[in-house]
């Protein structure tokens, strides 16, 4: 699925960038940090840490969402607001890989492409 690759424009496979502890930028502010990111074809995503935003909620969003990264600053910036991530399925640590989690998680953000 599409959503769960970088777009073309913003994150080229062939870079060695490390997005974990960049700050992130939703469409009307920060909503908090990267705390791990993965790179692989069609299964691409951040686990972003919202700290006490939403009560230090943890949040998986897909690669496709991320419109530009800015290395120097540390930024990655995303299509979604706060309150379309703070209203994302739950992060669950123990089956966010799993299948039907990204189903579900897809359904969601894909209603705002």
């Amino acid at each position: 699925m599409e959503l769960w690759n970088y777009r073309a424009d913003v994150y080229d496979r062939g870079q060695s960038l490390d997005l974990a502890g960049y700050h992130v930028q939703a469409t009307d502010g920060k909503i908090g940090s990267v705390d791990e990111a993965t790179y692989e074809v069609g299964e691409s995503y951040l686990i972003v840490d919202t700290g006490p935003w939403i009560f230090g909620k943890k949040v998986m969003l897909p690669a496709q969402v991320i419109t530009s990264i800015d290395p120097q600053e540390r930024n990655v910036y995303v299509a979604r607001t706060k309150a379309e991530i703070k209203d994302a399925p739950e992060f669950d640590e123990g089956t966010f890989k799993e299948p039907e989690y990204r189903t579900r998680l897809g359904d969601y953000y894909g209603r705002f492409v």
